[in-house]
């Protein structure tokens, strides 16, 4: 299952987000937010982890 762990306001920080994330050695997703199923780059997006590794997440979200 996966969880929203943050949002973000462009596919660039959604990106930026994942790229952390992934760096920690948590798989993620990024989502557009709403009903849009295409991605551009100035819609809003949601980002996900693995419900298995939020723990991971939220520690190193304490440490920034």
């Amino acid at each position: 299952m996966w969880v929203q762990i943050k949002s973000a306001p462009n596919l660039m920080m959604a990106e930026m987000w994942k790229e952390f994330f992934e760096g920690e050695g948590v798989p993620t997703r990024i989502l557009p937010a709403g009903d849009r199923l295409e991605m551009s780059e100035s819609s809003s997006y949601k980002i996900y982890v693995s419900q298995e590794r939020v723990h991971v997440i939220e520690e190193v979200l304490r440490k920034l």
